[in-house]
C-alpha cells in the first residue's frame, strides 16, 4: 500500500471517528468511557497520519 493510499484510509477513518464522537456527544446521556475510547483512537490516528506526512516530505 502506498503512503497517499494509507494516509486516504487514515483521513477517512479520522472523519468517520469524528462523527462518531460528534453523535455520541449529543446524545442525552453521553457515555464518557466510549468517548474516551473514540477520542484516544482519533488521536492515534491523528499520530500516524502525522508520521506518514513526515516520511513522504
Amino acid at each position: 500500500m502506498s503512503y497517499s493510499t494509507r494516509l486516504d484510509a487514515l483521513k477517512q477513518r479520522h472523519a468517520s471517528l469524528e462523527t462518531r464522537i460528534h453523535d455520541e456527544d449529543t446524545r442525552p446521556r453521553p457515555d464518557p468511557m466510549a468517548l474516551t475510547r473514540l477520542k484516544l483512537e482519533k488521536l492515534h490516528l491523528k499520530e500516524e497520519m502525522e508520521k506518514l506526512l513526515a516520511l513522504v516530505d
